[in-house]
């Protein structure tokens, strides 16, 4: 992601890193898939989203505020959050940010690629209609931190699963990665057309990267699991 890895964020890599040996087992076994994405692709998929969480592409610039707020909670929010916020916020003297607006190729490039995959080639309407639920759940759980950007709570996706095994118990995973990754990285759009630019900003924002990649690849995790229990 943006910046900087601290003791935060490489907890985090250790984390999936660790909850990856055991589904790689599970994937040489075969046990696991997202409906026509079998378990060597899957596994694959899992582990370059994890590789690309540090990687953003820039796509647009923006104008937003430079609040007075930042100077003050610039310290706390660079730990929390793992970027170089002081930096950002000494770069320039300026009152506004020339924000930068990028993609991460892990928690956006590559799971929305396999989303539209799995709408294209195995196409499931209950996904959709479980996708625009989440939508909702995003937007209206997501905040917008000065400094930082969108951030949506990491958990988010699960809210996916109980429709997923009512509605669809036979097609339960990838339908949780569809309704559940689409949700997310829509409500980011949505948050990113909504925020208020005139009274809050940031240097960067990161969709599918800082504030939103644990609950990517959360969802991403579960999905897969999903398929070794149903």
């Amino acid at each position: 992601m943006r910046g900087y890895i601290n003791k935060s964020e490489m907890r985090m890599f250790l984390i999936f890193g660790a909850i990856l040996l055991p589904m790689a087992f599970l994937c040489f076994q075969q046990e696991l898939s997202l409906g026509i994405i079998s378990s060597y692709p899957l596994f694959i998929i899992l582990v370059l989203m994890l590789l690309g969480a540090n990687i953003e592409l820039p796509v647009s610039t923006i104008r937003t505020k430079k609040t007075q707020d930042l100077q003050r909670d610039a310290a706390t929010l660079e730990e929390v959050y793992s970027v170089p916020l002081v930096k950002d916020i000494s770069s320039s003297m300026k009152l506004a940010f020339d924000t930068v607006i990028t993609l991460n190729v892990g928690g956006f490039i590559i799971p929305f690629a396999v989303m539209l995959f799995l709408i294209i080639f195995q196409p499931d309407f209950v996904g959709l209609e479980i996708m625009l639920i989440m939508i909702v759940a995003a937007t209206l759980l997501s905040d917008f931190v000065n400094g930082i950007g969108i951030v949506m709570p990491d958990y988010i996706g699960l809210i996916a699963v109980p429709f997923a095994l009512i509605f669809a118990p036979g097609n339960a995973a990838s339908v949780i990665f569809v309704s559940g990754i689409g949700g997310i990285l829509l409500g980011n759009l949505t948050g990113l057309l909504m925020f208020d630019k005139e009274n809050k900003g940031s240097a960067f924002i990161n969709l599918g990267g800082v504030g939103s990649f644990k609950a990517v690849y959360v969802t991403a995790i579960v999905a897969a699991l999903i398929s070794w229990f149903v």
